[in-house]
């Protein structure tokens, strides 16, 4: 039987793919927190997946060890890249999911510059194929 899209996203560890203009896959594991129907993921602002996104608004989702080793059938989604505002909002829901990593998350984040200037929040929604 495959998985509905909520019962992906709330895995504890995901595969988020991506694709390129051209439509080559490109996943990445990720860390995310359902709300709702839509699944929330901070990134780094700049980052790869984000430019992927914003030209080619399409992923797949699937459950993954965590280490990014797919443990089960991608479903489809529609992701977007959120406003800055939403940035700390994001950032704080995922610190409280992953808490034990909370510490190297937030240390890493300030090092690098602080949380609202190096990170950005994603949102996925089903896209109705597997919803």
């Amino acid at each position: 039987m495959a998985l509905s899209f909520h019962d992906v996203i709330t895995s504890k560890y995901l595969l988020l793919t991506t694709f390129t203009k051209d439509g080559r896959p490109k996943p990445t594991p990720i860390w995310g927190v359902p709300e709702g129907d839509r699944l929330l993921v901070i990134t780094d602002d700049g980052s790869w997946k984000t430019k992927r996104i914003n030209n080619t608004p399409r992923v797949t989702i699937a459950r993954s060890g965590s280490l990014g080793k797919p443990r089960s059938e991608p479903v489809e989604g529609i992701a977007r890249v959120l406003p800055k505002s939403e940035t700390r909002r994001v950032y704080n829901a995922v610190l409280k999911r992953y808490w034990y990593h909370a510490w190297w998350f937030y240390a890493h984040s300030i090092v690098r510059g602080g949380i609202d200037k190096v990170h950005i929040g994603l949102e996925i929604e089903p896209s109705g194929i597997d919803a």
